[in-house]
C-alpha cells in the first residue's frame, strides 16, 4: 500500500503497535489529507482479527497531542522543576556530544545508556543506539525491568523462552490462566480464551487480585503474593500421588525429574494451601481438572514473577505440561512468551553491532537498582560514578522501583541527564536536554512478538511532526558529531528495519506485501521433545548454574520478616490500571479521566480495621516512604493483601508520589529483576485529607 507522504486523498499504510504488549498487534493507520484520522487493527493478522485495545485505538490523540515535545528543550530551571526553553537541534546535539565526548575522555563507562520498551521495535528501540553506545564504550544497562526473571526460568526450563501458539488456545478444553489479567494486558489471547470458553472450555484464574478476568472465569483462586512456586509443587504432589503423569513423555524428553519428584513429595495439599492462602481443596481440585482434562493449556504472565521467588516459580510451573505430557497436544502446553523463537530467525548482531566494543569489556548496571547506582560514588567495586545517563524509550523516575532514590539520583545537579521523548514525564522534568522523538506513526521499524509469532514491519504513516526526529537518526546524528566514520551509522531507518529479520526465516516477501509474516513452527512444538536444549529434553532438575528449582518465600512477609510483617501487616502488589501500560498513556486526557485518580483497592475487612472508606484519602507507608491515594473498598482485593494501581506519573500523585515510593530494589533468585509485588505496607486514614 502506498506511504507517499505527500499524497492528498485517504490512504491506508500498514503499522504494528510498539509497545510493551504481548499482542503486538498489526495496524490499519488512515491518513486524510496528510492527517493520521483513524488507528485499527489488521483483521488479515490473525492473531489482532481487526481489534485493539482502547488504548491504541487512541494512538491519533496520543501523537497529536498538544501536549507534545515537538521541538528541542535545554533546561533552564533546577532538575524536576520542569522548566525548559526552546533551542535548535545544532545547539542541543553540538552539546551533547561535546559533554559525552569530555567524560568519554576520562572514562567511557561513566556515561549510562536507560532505556526499555517504550518501543519494542528493533529499530528504535536498541537498533542504532546499541551501535553508538557499543562504539563509545558507554556502561552496559541490564534490561531487567520486566521480564527477565520468567525469560531466565523459563530458559533455564526449555532452554529458550518459547511455547505454544497463542491462536490454539481456542482449542484448549481447559485454560489456567496465571498471573495475568488478560482483558488489560493481553486482550487477543482473551478473545481465543473466550472461544474456547464457549466451545466448552473450563477457565481458571489464579492471581491474588479479583480482576476483571478472574470474574470471568469459572473459578478464581485468589492465593498470596509470591507464594505461586509452593501452588505449582502442591499440584505436582497431587499428580504424582494420582499417579496423573505421562511415564513415557517423562521418560524421554524430560531431564532430572527424579529430584524435582522428591522435592514435590514434600508439598501435599494442606502444606501448599496453608503457604498460598488457600484451602486444601482448591489445590486438590486444580490438580484434578488438570489432570483430567484434555487438551490443558497454561496462560502465565509476568506479574506472578515480580516476588524474591518468581524465576523458581516459573520453574516449576513451566514442568507442569511436561509431567502430564500436556505438549502432545497443538492446544495444551504452556505460553509465556514466544520472544525465544525470534532469537535464531534476528540479524541481532548485525543490529546492535556488539563487535564495536573491541577488546574493551564495560562494567553492566542493572535498570532495576538505577535509584542506588546514581547515589553511589566511585570506587574500585563499582567502577566510576555515573556522570551522564541518556534515556530513550522510558520513565525510570517514574517506573523504577523504590523511586525516591530514582528521584534523588536524576536530580543531582552533577549528572548530565539527555532525555528523547514525546512529552515531558516525570524522567524529563530532570533532564539538561528534552530531545522531541517520534510516535509509530512516524518513522519505520520492525518487531518481534511476546506473545505470537508473526514477525511485524512498521511502515511510517506521516512525515515527523514538528521537529521530531526518530531515535535511530538522533543517535545516527551523535555519532556523526562524535566523529565516528564506520558504514554502519549510515544506515538507514528503513534498511535497519527491512534487514532486522534473517530472510530464510522471515518472508521479506510478505513482511512487504502485508506487514507481517509468521515464523516457520510446528502447530505442537514439543509433541516429540525436541526443546531448544542441547539434548533437546526440558530440565526439571538442575540447569546450568541452577538447583532442582523450590519454593522460594518473599523477602518481605510473615515468614521470612515477621518482625518487619508486625509494623506492615498488608501485602501491596501493584498491577497496571486498566488504561494504561506501564507509564505510557497516562497523560492522554481520555484515558486518565477513564481511571479518574490513583487508587488503593481494600478488602472491607481491612479496611474496616482501619476506618477506612470507599473514596477516603490514605497513606500508605513503609519504611521506604509513604504514598497519598484513594481508596477503594471491594472485594477485587483478597483479605490481608492491597492493590496499588499503577504506574501514575508521580507529578499526577496526590502528593507527587507514585505507588513505586513503597517498592524496593531487592532483585528476584532468577534474571536480576526488580521485586514490585514483594511488598509490605500499613494503611492509615489520612487526616485532614
Amino acid at each position: 500500500m502506498s506511504t507517499a507522504a505527500s499524497a492528498s486523498g485517504t490512504r491506508t499504510v500498514r503499522g504494528a503497535c510498539p509497545h510493551d504488549c504481548p499482542d503486538t498487534c498489526a495496524l490499519r493507520i488512515t491518513v486524510q489529507d496528510g492527517r493520521v484520522v483513524k488507528v485499527a487493527g489488521d483483521p488479515d493478522h490473525p492473531p489482532t482479527h481487526g481489534a485493539l485495545c482502547t488504548k491504541v485505538s487512541r494512538y491519533p490523540e496520543r501523537s497529536y497531542s498538544p501536549d507534545r515535545v515537538l521541538t528541542p528543550l535545554k533546561r533552564v530551571g533546577r532538575k524536576g522543576e520542569g522548566r525548559f526553553e526552546p533551542c535548535s537541534w545544532d545547539e542541543a546535539l553540538d552539546d551533547i556530544a561535546a559533554r559525552l565526548k569530555a567524560i568519554a575522555a576520562r572514562d567511557p563507562q561513566a556515561i549510562l545508556p536507560y532505556s526499555y520498551a517504550g518501543t519494542m521495535g528493533l529499530v528504535q528501540g536498541d537498533g542504532m543506539s546499541a551501535r553508538f553506545f557499543h562504539r563509545l564504550g558507554a556502561s552496559l544497562l541490564d534490561r531487567t525491568i520486566c521480564s527477565s526473571a520468567g525469560g531466565e526460568a523459563l530458559t533455564a526450563a526449555y532452554g529458550l523462552p518459547v511455547g505454544m501458539h497463542a491462536e490454539h488456545f481456542a482449542e484448549s478444553r481447559l485454560i489456567i490462566i496465571w498471573g495475568s489479567n488478560s482483558i488489560t494486558s493481553n486482550l487477543h489471547f482473551w478473545t481465543f480464551a473466550q472461544q474456547a470458553k464457549r466451545a466448552g472450555a473450563r477457565l481458571i484464574c489464579i492471581d491474588p487480585r479479583r480482576t476483571e478476568t478472574a470474574e470471568k472465569c469459572h473459578q478464581h483462586i485468589a492465593l498470596l503474593p509470591g507464594t505461586d512456586g509452593a501452588l505449582a509443587l502442591g499440584l505436582m504432589h497431587e499428580l504424582i500421588a494420582n499417579d496423573a503423569l505421562d511415564h513415557d513423555y517423562l521418560a524421554r524428553h524430560v531431564d532430572g525429574w527424579p529430584a524435582l519428584r522428591e522435592r514435590a513429595l514434600q508439598w501435599p495439599p494442606e502444606r501448599a494451601a496453608s503457604e498460598c492462602g488457600i484451602t486444601a481443596d482448591e489445590v486438590r481440585g486444580l490438580a484434578r481438572d488438570y489432570a483430567a482434562t484434555k487438551p490443558a493449556a497454561i496462560r502465565l504472565n509476568y506479574g506472578m514473577q515480580r516476588v524474591r521467588g518468581g524465576g523458581n516459580a516459573v520453574r516449576l510451573i513451566a514442568m507442569l505440561p511436561c509431567i502430564t505430557g500436556a505438549w502432545r497436544h497443538r492446544a495444551g502446553g504452556l505460553l509465556l512468551s514466544s520472544s525465544g523463537w525470534f532469537r535464531p530467525r534476528m540479524r541481532a548482531a548485525w543490529l546492535q553491532r556488539p563487535d564495536l566494543l573491541g577488546e574493551r569489556r564495560p562494567r553492566t548496571i542493572n535498570m532495576s537498582t538505577i535509584g542506588d547506582d546514581l547515589l553511589r560514588e566511585s570506587s574500585a567495586a563499582f567502577g566510576p560514578q555515573v556522570e551522564a545517563v541518556v534515556v530513550y524509550n522510558s520513565n525510570p523516575v517514574a517506573v523504577a522501583p523504590e523511586s525516591a532514590k530514582v528521584a534523588r539520583g536524576f536530580a543531582r545537579e552533577d549528572l548530565f541527564c539527555v532525555v528523547l521523548e514525546h512529552f515531558l514525564t516525570d524522567t524529563a522534568d530532570h533532564a539538561d536536554y528534552v530531545l522531541p522523538a517520534t510516535t509509530q506513526l512516524e518513522h519505520w521499524d520492525a518487531h518481534r512478538a511476546y506473545g505470537h509469532t508473526y514477525a511485524m514491519l512498521n511502515e511510517p504513516a506521516i512525515p515527523p511532526l514538528g521537529q521530531a526526529r526518530s531515535n535511530a537518526e538522533i543517535f545516527r546524528q551523535l555519532a556523526a558529531r562524535m566523529g565516528y566514520t564506520e558504514p554502519c551509522f549510515a544506515d538507514s531507518d528503513e534498511t535497519m528495519a527491512r534487514g532486522a529479520f534473517d530472510p530464510e526465516h522471515v518472508d521479506p516477501a510478505a513482511l512487504a506485501a502485508q506487514g507481517w509474516a509468521k515464523l516457520k513452527i510446528a502447530d505442537a512444538p514439543f509433541a516429540e521433545g525436541g526443546f531448544p536444549t542441547p539434548d533437546g529434553k526440558a530440565r526439571a532438575g538442575k540447569a546450568p548454574g541452577l538447583d532442582v528449582p523450590d519454593y522460594l518465600p518473599n523477602y518481605e512477609g510473615p515468614r521470612s520478616a515477621p518482625a518487619l510483617a508486625a509494623r506492615y501487616p498488608l501485602a501491596m502488589i501493584s498491577p497496571p490500571a486498566r488504561h494504561f501500560l506501564n507509564s505510557s498513556f497516562v497523560n492522554v486526557p481520555s484515558l486518565r479521566a477513564a481511571e479518574r485518580e490513583p487508587l488503593l483497592e481494600m478488602h472491607p475487612q481491612d479496611a474496616a480495621a482501619r476506618g477506612i472508606t470507599s473514596g477516603a484519602t490514605v497513606r500508605v507507608f513503609n519504611e521506604r516512604g509513604e504514598y497519598l491515594c484513594k481508596a477503594d473498598v471491594n472485594e477485587r482485593a483478597r483479605p490481608g493483601v492491597v492493590n496499588g494501581l499503577g504506574v501514575w506519573w508521580r507529578k499526577f500523585g496526590l502528593a507527587g508520589t507514585n505507588v513505586n515510593q513503597l517498592t524496593h530494589q531487592r532483585l528476584t533468585d532468577i534474571g536480576r529483576a526488580p521485586t514490585f509485588y514483594d511488598c509490605l505496607v500499613e494503611v492509615q486514614p489520612c487526616a485532614g485529607a
